[in-house]
């Protein structure tokens, strides 16, 4: 698939819509209303044009990249390399991968570009463009020939994952400094307004990061194309992700939006095909300040605000079960039969005392809207 050639259909389906809600409307009707659930499973019912959306095999996918902006002292928040932390990755060994399996995701990390070598191993797929991009303070991030290769990598891993949903999440020292660059250039906004983590954020901090990315971007003031800029500001695991979203958007795939580079990302495929947003459902990692301004461009608010100030992944590894559940109000919950309802025999088991109850779903969060995108 070339992406220059959108094979993406809007999910728009007015006389679907009307059937969907519909069906709700009988469903709740035995219970009550279900609050954020109906619009949530309404969007999954649109994304798969069908009043019964079957979701399968949820992958979590972590691309992970280096950035040349790193020699300008841009790093993790937890100092970490970049290396180190997909390494806590495939080890199981972070929130995001840990919570990710237990909900029956399978969990993937992409070296797009990771500057130190990464060996072999179970969920490591090697897709490296080259070890690390250049310093965009000082020249492209990359060619505008890798930022195409990238893309194109991203379709060839998207269009061979078994699932139908796929989370989405940049990993990497310059990350999300990067995804600022791009989202910035693209929406003609300041830089600031992403790199602003809260009120509590050291001044020195931000005067530091105001200075690396305002010089980038004033060394590529005349760039506005949304691949040129992506070439320009990098980074690897953008273009990747820009093309598996596409892909998968392609396919009518649900896509999970977790973190400041996978808002960046979905943002240059909608630039290449519009349509890619209605098939996005954001989630939230972070309490970063800037991705409400990143969330704010898709007219979208976080499907849940848990508060955390973990690593992108572990929102979408999170919001997952809340999905499953939307989809299984269409699919799995019976409409109220006509008439009286009649009571039946409840089947009583022996040998172990009273049966148990089965466990409801914990208090998950608060839940907000789960997106009603606007190209």
């Amino acid at each position: 698939m070339s992406i220059h050639q959108s094979l993406i259909s809007p999910t728009v389906n007015p006389e679907l819509e009307r059937a969907l809600r519909a069906r709700l409307d009988r469903r709740c009707a035995i219970a009550g209303r279900l609050g954020e659930l109906e619009p949530l499973a309404v969007r999954l019912g649109l994304i798969q044009n069908t009043l019964t959306p079957k979701l399968h095999d949820p992958t979590l996918v972590l691309f992970a990249g280096d950035h040349g902006l790193a020699v300008d002292g841009v790093a993790l928040p937890n100092g970490r390399t970049t290396r180190e932390q997909a390494l806590l990755a495939l080890q199981n060994r972070l929130p995001a991968t840990v919570f990710a399996r237990n909900q029956g995701m399978h969990v993937t990390v992409v070296d797009c570009g990771v500057a130190e070598p990464l060996n072999p191993q179970p969920r490591l797929l090697a897709r490296k463009i080259a070890h690390g991009t250049r310093n965009a303070r000082v020249g492209p991030a990359m060619t505008v020939e890798q930022a195409h290769a990238g893309v194109r990598v991203g379709m060839e891993i998207s269009d061979n994952l078994a699932g139908n949903v796929i989370a989405c999440a940049g990993l990497g020292q310059g990350s999300m400094e990067a995804a600022a660059l791009v989202l910035s250039r693209l929406m003609d906004m300041p830089v600031r307004d992403f790199l602003v983590s809260g009120p509590d954020m050291p001044h020195e901090d931000l005067a530091h990061l105001l200075i690396v990315l305002q010089s980038a971007q004033a060394r590529h003031r005349d760039i506005v194309e949304p691949m040129a800029v992506l070439a320009a500001f990098g980074g690897f695991e953008l273009a990747v992700m820009t093309g598996a979203m596409l892909v998968a958007a392609s396919k009518r795939q649900l896509i999970l939006i977790d973190g400041m580079p996978a808002c960046a990302a979905l943002k240059v495929a909608s630039m290449i095909a519009p349509p890619v947003t209605d098939y996005a459902v954001f989630c939230r990692s972070t309490t970063h300040q800037g991705l409400d301004e990143a969330l704010a461009l898709f007219h979208a608010a976080a499907l849940l605000e848990l508060g955390m100030d973990c690593g992108d992944g572990t929102g979408a590894s999170l919001a997952w079960p809340l999905v499953r559940c939307a989809a299984a109000l269409l699919t799995d919950v019976q409409d109220l039969p006509e008439g009286p309802i009649h009571s039946r025999p409840t089947e009583l088991h022996t040998g172990s005392g009273a049966a148990s109850a089965p466990s409801g779903l914990a208090n998950p969060g608060s839940v907000r809207p789960p997106l009603n995108s606007k190209h």
